[in-house]
């Protein structure tokens, strides 16, 4: 599976943001003088980085090895009750600092959280304990023989070019139309650049191809070259590409200089227009560079961009990106059974009609994914098969290298601020504000980073994601968000069984193992003790996140969540009550929660928050 593979890469990021956090001024100023620092804590990050250089070999074989699977998911547990560690040291570090500060608001804090100091909690043991785990990892890495290689791209794309079968294209002459009438055929003073934006598998390159094939673009552009550009941004490969498709012989060893002012002197006044498909790199004097020898043609040239990153389309642009849309429902349909039905046609098969307009709507019209799983069913003429697609928990994503190359690539702590978007349910709108909350409590953000706002570092990582096509604007609400539906299996494919979701009304989905750290419950008018049977086991428990339901009244959750979640839980980041009605009062316990950074009793029937309770907000925040 594809989420084999980027689960390897969410567990590589989480071990870099860890080595981020053991390396912070505050972490190394806290522990210097500390008994632990000349001994076992010392040996934790060694340790961990034997593991990481191996997980590149791990993540490529646990697709078939289910005992190398079985070691990762090993290791992510540990990795999580080593985070859990360092943020009681994070704790004690603050405990400490606020020791020195303003004794007058620090006495009370102070002797709250005293007894909260891991120092005088044996904190030797537990680190003994998880150091054990993680070093019989290490030697298990060598008797499953993993090696250290040179990180690679597991799911490289194949070069695209420009022909195109054009009778199996539906719903995109409109989009053609749009990009050829305003963007190519008016005369202007300089040579545009139009960046094509959508989502991965919504169609960009087809529509490309669509334009480069067109018999009036062909009449009035001349040389019309395509390049796929892919991962790798070189000039120097880029501007002999050019030259090659244009009909000239490049010698091997040419210099990038010899080939620019060879292709300048072709290009001298002629209306040229190039197609650069699948752009991905966003430097911009890479690109400056790359263009220079673009300027001797004539003004009215044009050059098409293609990419799912909104950064790239600004660096490169002249004119407004041309955001490219899903397809409606009719012509994914259209698409679907010219893929699915050979030699035959859907009314001879009104059965399966019905269970193959279902799996359409399922691919929320992306061309790419309606294509894949017509693919699966092609010349295949049985029910079960149709229905077992239609009914899947969870589409099988490795079809489509396009959705995991684009998370692949994410830096660490967006890597890990995605995954967690995972605890919110399919189809859910979501407000910005309320995920950068969510990010800061469960520190996904910084890292290292000191002196940092995290209120504006949370709002770059959530823009950043929208550019690269992750989050799309609520059709519905435009103050919310949502994600696509293979999006959202991605997001849950890279997470496992360290998320779960409790959807309200599906049982199959009442499953909560101790494994289990962050977990969304969507809200029922009654949350019965059976939903949440388990819950006292997962004792590592970071995240209790209500998704509100959307009736007007108060809902009611069974008495022992309380219990299970403040005294069992001790690892709790979030803690979200809303709009359960017969919660009047919090237990003194919840002191106990030293990790908690998001407490909502929003629509609850608590009148006033305890004493105890402000005490503690003071010192987490």
């Amino acid at each position: 599976m594809a989420g084999a593979l980027v689960g390897g890469a969410f567990l590589s990021a989480s071990l870099q943001v860890m080595f981020d956090r053991m390396a912070s001024r505050e972490f190394m100023d806290f522990i210097r003088g500390k008994k632990l620092e000349d001994g076992l804590l010392n040996k934790l990050k060694p340790t961990l980085m034997s593991v990481n250089v191996v997980l590149d070999d791990a993540e490529s074989r646990q697709i078939n090895d289910p005992v190398v699977r079985s070691w990762i998911d090993e290791l992510k547990a540990a990795v999580y009750d080593a985070e859990d560690l360092l943020d009681e040291i994070a704790t004690e570090a603050v405990r400490t600092r606020l020791e020195s500060e303003d004794q007058t608001t620090s006495k009370m804090v102070s002797r709250f959280i005293s007894s909260l100091n891991p120092f005088n909690k044996g904190m030797d043991s537990k680190l003994e304990e998880i150091l054990g785990r993680l070093e019989s990892l290490v030697n298990q890495k060598d008797i499953l023989c993993l090696k250290e290689c040179r990180r690679e791209n597991p799911f490289q794309r194949s070069p695209t070019s420009s022909l195109l079968d054009e009778s199996g294209v539906f719903g995109r002459d409109g989009d053609k139309e749009a990009i050829i009438m305003k963007y190519l055929y008016p005369e202007t003073d300089q040579i545009d650049v139009i960046p094509i934006v959508g989502m991965a598998g919504v169609g960009k390159t087809t529509l490309a191809q669509l334009i480069f094939n067109d018999k009036r673009v062909k009449e009035w552009f001349d040389p019309i070259v395509w390049v796929c550009v892919s991962l790798e941004f070189d000039a120097l490969k880029v501007t002999k590409d050019i030259l090659q498709e244009m009909g000239f012989h490049c010698e091997k060893g040419g210099t990038l200089n010899h080939l620019q002012r060879k292709l300048k002197n072709e290009l001298l006044r002629k209306r040229f227009l190039f197609i650069l498909d699948d752009v991905w790199h966003k430097r911009y004097v890479d690109w400056e560079e790359l263009k220079n020898p673009f300027t001797s043609g004539a003004k009215s040239s044009k050059i098409i961009v293609t990419t799912r990153d909104e950064s790239v389309a600004s660096i490169m642009k002249t004119v407004p990106p041309y955001h490219l849309r899903i397809l409606p429902d009719e012509d994914s349909w259209e698409l679907f059974a010219q893929h699915a039905f050979v030699n035959t046609s859907p009314s001879m098969h009104p059965h399966l009609k019905i269970i193959g307009e279902g799996i359409v709507k399922r691919c929320k019209g992306l061309p790419l994914a309606v294509k894949a799983l017509a693919g699966l069913l092609r010349c295949k003429l049985d029910a079960d098969e149709w229905n077992q697609i239609l009914h899947s928990t969870l589409w099988d994503i490795a079809y489509d290298p396009a959705l995991t190359l684009s998370y692949y690539y994410l830096p660490s702590h967006l890597k890990r601020c995605f995954v967690y978007c995972s605890i919110f349910p399919k189809d859910y709108k979501f407000k910005k504000e309320e995920l950068i909350q969510l990010w800061v409590a469960e520190d996904l953000l910084a890292g290292s980073k000191e002196n940092v706002n995290m209120e504006e570092e949370g709002n770059k990582c959530f823009n950043d994601l929208i550019s690269r096509s992750f989050f799309q604007q609520s059709s519905q609400d435009k103050s919310c968000y949502v994600m696509h539906d293979l999006i959202s299996d991605l997001a849950k494919s890279v997470a496992g069984e360290f998320f779960c979701r409790l959807e309200g009304g599906d049982r199959r989905s009442w499953k909560i193992t101790k494994k289990i750290r962050h977990l969304s419950n969507v809200q029922e008018i009654y949350d019965v003790h059976e939903k949440f049977e388990g819950l006292s086991e997962a004792s590592g428990l970071r995240t209790f996140l209500t998704i509100k339901s959307s009736s007007p009244w108060f809902s009611y959750v069974a008495n022992m969540i309380m219990d299970d979640l403040v005294i069992k839980s001790r690892c709790l980041r979030v803690l979200s009550l809303s709009k359960y009605g017969n919660i009047s009062v919090l237990p003194e316990k919840i002191s106990n929660l030293k990790h908690l950074q998001y407490l909502d009793l929003s629509e609850t029937s608590i009148k006033r928050l305890p004493n105890f309770l402000c005490a503690f907000i003071i010192c987490k925040h």
